[in-house]
C-alpha cells in the first residue's frame, strides 16, 4: 500500500485552468491534479459541466457518478466567459496558470476572444492544450467529435467484432480517455520545455489521432502486407492461439504466442500430436488455418470448466485468464491489492467511490485531497485569492460574469 511521503507532490505549485466539459479534458486535468496541480475548473453559470447531469440516474445530488469520477482534486468557478465582466475575471487567472486545457469545438475559444493567441499575450509561458475530435486543422476540423465518431473514422471500429457481425465499437471510450493520456503527455513534456525556455507553446490533440495511433498491430500488419486489418472477435492478427476459448461453463483467455508456448500447450493438455500437424506448425501456419485451430483446442477445452483450465494453463506457465465483469475485477483480491477502487468523502453524497490510480509512484504517490468539487464552490475563494472584493466584485457581479 502506497502513503505520502514528506516530498511535495511533482505538481505541486502548477496551476491548470480546465476550460474543459465531458471526459477528455475533465480526465487529463484531473490526473494533474492527482499529482498535485491546482486544477481550477471554470464552468459555466447555472448548468456546468455537461457530465454533472449527463447520466440517465441521481445520484443524492445533482452531480453524476461519471463526474464525481473525473473530478477529484479540483477548485470550481462559475464564470461567463461572454462576457466582458466574466473575462476579465479569467484573464486575471491566466495571468496566474502554468496550464489551460479546453475541448470545445476548434473556432469557439476565439470567437470567446480567448485563444491562444491572445492568451499568449497575456502570458507568454502558459502552456495551452486544446482537445477536439478531429484536431485544429484538416478537412474535418469542423466536425463535432465524440468518441463513437472517432473510433469510427481512425479504423478502430472496423477491427472490433466479429467477422460476420454488425460495426461495435471498444466497450471502453478508447478515443476519449487515449486522448486525455496522450495530451496529458503533451502538457508534461511542455512545461519540462517551458522550464527551460520559458516560453509555452500550443498544444493540438484529437481524438482522431490517439484512436489512429492506437493501431500499431494492425497497421504493421497492413504496411507489412498490403492485407487490410479485418475483424477476428477476441483473436489476433499476429498470434495464434491468443483469444478466448470455450470450456464446458463458458469462455476464458488464453495464448501461445511463440513457438515455445505452443508445444508446451499440446503437451499439458494432451494433445501432443498437433505439434507436428502441418495445419499448426508455425505461427503463419497457425494464423491461416485459425479457425480450425480453435475447434481443434476447443474438443480439449469443452471437457473442463474454464476455471479448472485457467488454474492448469497458469500452472504449467501458460498465459490465461478468466472474463472478469467489472464489479468481479474491482472485487477480486488483485483489484483490491492494487487499490483500484478508493473511496471519497463527498459534503452531499457521502462516501463516494472512485476508481484508484493506474499508475504507482514509489516517493511521491497520487493523493485525494480534494472532493469533486460542487458547482462554484471555489467561486468565493478564488475571487479573494485574486484580490477581487466589494466595490470590484459588485462592478463584476454586475457585469453578468456569474450569470447564466
Amino acid at each position: 500500500m502506497q502513503t505520502p511521503t514528506n516530498q511535495p507532490l511533482p505538481l505541486a505549485g502548477v496551476r491548470v485552468l480546465d476550460v474543459s466539459q465531458v471526459m477528455a479534458g475533465p480526465y487529463c486535468c484531473m490526473l494533474l491534479a492527482d499529482l498535485g496541480a491546482d486544477v481550477i475548473k471554470i464552468e459555466p453559470p447555472g448548468t456546468g459541466d455537461q457530465t454533472r447531469g449527463s447520466m440517465g440516474f441521481k445520484m443524492k445530488g445533482s452531480d453524476s457518478m461519471g463526474f464525481l469520477n473525473m473530478n477529484r482534486n479540483k477548485r470550481s468557478v462559475t464564470l461567463n466567459l461572454k462576457t466582458e465582466a466574466g473575462k476579465e475575471i479569467f484573464f486575471r487567472l491566466v495571468k496566474t496558470a502554468d496550464i489551460l486545457v479546453e475541448n470545445y469545438r476548434p473556432g469557439v475559444m476565439k470567437k470567446l476572444g480567448v485563444d491562444y493567441p491572445t492568451l499568449k499575450k497575456i502570458n507568454p509561458g502558459l502552456v495551452y492544450a486544446s482537445i477536439s475530435g478531429f484536431g485544429q486543422t484538416g478537412p474535418w476540423a469542423d466536425r463535432p467529435g465524440f468518441d463513437l465518431m472517432a473510433q469510427a473514422m481512425s479504423g478502430v471500429m472496423s477491427v472490433t467484432g466479429y467477422p460476420d457481425g454488425p460495426p461495435v465499437k471498444a466497450g471502453v471510450p478508447v478515443a476519449d480517455i487515449g486522448c486525455a493520456l496522450f495530451a496529458a503527455y503533451g502538457i508534461l513534456s511542455a512545461y519540462i520545455g517551458k522550464t527551460k525556455s520559458g516560453e509555452g507553446q500550443f498544444i493540438d490533440a484529437s481524438l482522431f489521432d490517439s484512436a489512429l495511433a492506437f493501431s500499431i498491430w494492425d497497421t504493421s500488419q497492413y504496411w507489412g502486407t498490403g492485407v487490410e486489418p479485418y475483424k477476428l472477435g477476441t483473436a489476433n492478427h499476429m498470434s495464434a492461439p491468443y483469444q478466448a476459448m470455450q470450456a464446458s461453463d463458458g469462455y476464458f483467455v488464453m495464448g501461445a504466442t511463440n513457438q515455445k508456448l505452443w508445444s508446451l500447450l499440446c503437451e499439458k493438455i494432451g494433445r501432443p500430436e498437433l505439434i507436428e500437424d502441418e495445419r499448426f506448425k508455425t505461427n503463419p501456419l497457425r494464423l491461416a488455418n485459425r479457425l480450425i485451430l480453435v475447434k481443434e483446442l476447443e474438443k480439449t477445452f469443452l471437457t473442463k470448466t474454464s476455471e479448472e483450465w485457467v488454474d492448469q494453463l497458469l500452472a504449467e506457465g501458460i498465459p490465461a485468464g478468466p472474463i472478469n465483469t467489472y464489479p468481479q475485477a474491482f472485487d477480486s483480491e488483485h483489484g483490491k491489492h492494487r487499490q483500484m477502487r478508493i473511496e471519497i468523502d463527498h459534503p452531499v453524497e457521502g462516501s463516494i467511490p472512485n476508481i484508484g490510480f493506474a499508475v504507482k509512484l514509489s516517493e511521491t504517490p497520487q493523493q485525494v485531497s480534494r472532493h469533486p468539487p460542487l458547482l462554484g464552490e471555489h467561486t468565493s475563494e478564488l475571487l479573494k485569492e485574486l484580490g477581487i472584493e466589494k466595490e470590484e466584485l459588485a462592478k463584476i457581479t454586475e457585469g453578468g460574469a456569474f450569470k447564466a
